[in-house]
């Protein structure tokens, strides 16, 4: 299966006015005046330039009924038009491979009311789509790849700025335990709870009501994450912002702006190990803070250093386990053993 390439789809540098709606042909490419518009107005796909970094071009999805500009997916984040010589003369700056066995002719990229951008042939197949290849943004019923059979996931990468959509340091992403972490480069920043085997669960966003489902699924032995919200909801999408938090975010209409309803890391001790060994984050106060597990004492001022034993463990008679309730399971919680049982559920 060779790797065929579709340069009608390369994001060019082109002069052509042209009147887009929702798809792309080889006869109707997109000009830098142009848009995009999905079928019911909803999204729209085109050049743009952040507020303070006009030096640069990017191609990108926004929100199309909203005041507001919000990108949620952007093609060149790291390779932007910068209106040198190389650029203005079409050099190719992103494109989409897909390997395939048949031709593509007759192939066209829509934009769908999903925000999702689609390359779909004249028989329905849809050969590549943008869904699949996330920047910071998930939006409802987009899939997150949390492991596959080679134990890699799709990640989910922060802009590195407000107005600069490069990569940063920042990243979200599955790992073997199917827990879900954001890393710093290389280190993790924050940790969501492995999976424990509740495969459905739900927010509710009190200011509009809609109710937002995060259901973990398997597809052949590789797990998803999908986001779904309930009908009638408003615009509403989950972030990776640039200061690594995990937001969940959704569209006020009397207020005009984006309201967050979940945010992740929280304040303190919320960061991965900022507590140490046999420490823990107790949220149960207004400022959540680290303490030791009873029989434990703090090692020193630096609660990340962890907690020690106060005394020397005897076992014996009448010692038992103790249970920790609002706890999140530990690191690597995920075993070979609970795997088949979580199998044999979806």
């Amino acid at each position: 299966m060779g790797m065929i390439l579709l340069p009608v789809f390369t994001l060019l540098l082109l002069i052509c006015f042209c009147n887009s709606k929702d798809r792309l042909t080889p006869a109707k490419p997109l000009s830098i005046d142009d848009r995009l518009i999905s079928n019911d107005s909803i999204f729209a796909l085109g050049f743009f330039s952040p507020k303070n970094s006009t030096a640069n071009s990017y191609v990108g999805i926004w929100y199309h009924n909203i005041p507001e500009r919000t990108y949620v997916w952007v093609a060149n984040h790291d390779s932007p038009i910068t209106g040198s010589s190389s650029d203005s003369k079409g050099s190719t700056l992103w494109t989409t491979t897909n390997n395939i066995t048949t031709e593509a002719t007759g192939a066209a990229a829509m934009l769908l009311d999903s925000g999702n951008l689609v390359i779909r042939l004249p028989n329905g197949t849809d050969i590549w789509q943008s869904f699949h290849h996330p920047v910071d943004t998930i939006l409802p019923n987009m899939s997150l790849q949390l492991s596959n059979n080679n134990n890699l996931s799709t990640h989910l990468v922060a802009w590195r700025a407000p107005d600069d959509p490069s990569t940063s340091d920042y990243s979200l992403g599955g790992d073997s335990s199917l827990q879900i972490l954001v890393w710093n480069r290389t280190r993790p920043y924050w940790r969501r709870a492995a999976l424990d085997g509740v495969l459905v669960s739900a927010m509710y966003q009190r200011e509009s009501g809609p109710i937002m489902s995060q259901t973990i699924v398997n597809r052949g032995g590789e797990f998803y994450l999908t986001y779904t919200v309930s009908n009638g909801s408003p615009g509403m999408r989950m972030v990776l912002h640039y200061m690594g938090m995990v937001k969940f975010l959704a569209w006020n209409n009397n207020s005009l702006a984006w309201e967050v309803f979940f945010e992740r890391p929280g304040p303190s001790c919320d960061c991965y190990a900022s507590c140490g060994l046999f420490g823990y984050c107790d949220t149960t106060h207004a400022v959540a803070t680290c303490k030791c597990l009873d029989g434990y004492e703090s090692i020193g001022l630096d609660f990340s250093l962890g907690c020690q034993r106060k005394k020397q463990l005897h076992c014996g008679q009448g010692d038992s386990f103790v249970t920790l309730l609002n706890m999140r399971t530990p690191d690597k919680f995920m075993v070979s053993s609970l795997l088949p049982v979580l199998l044999s559920l979806l």
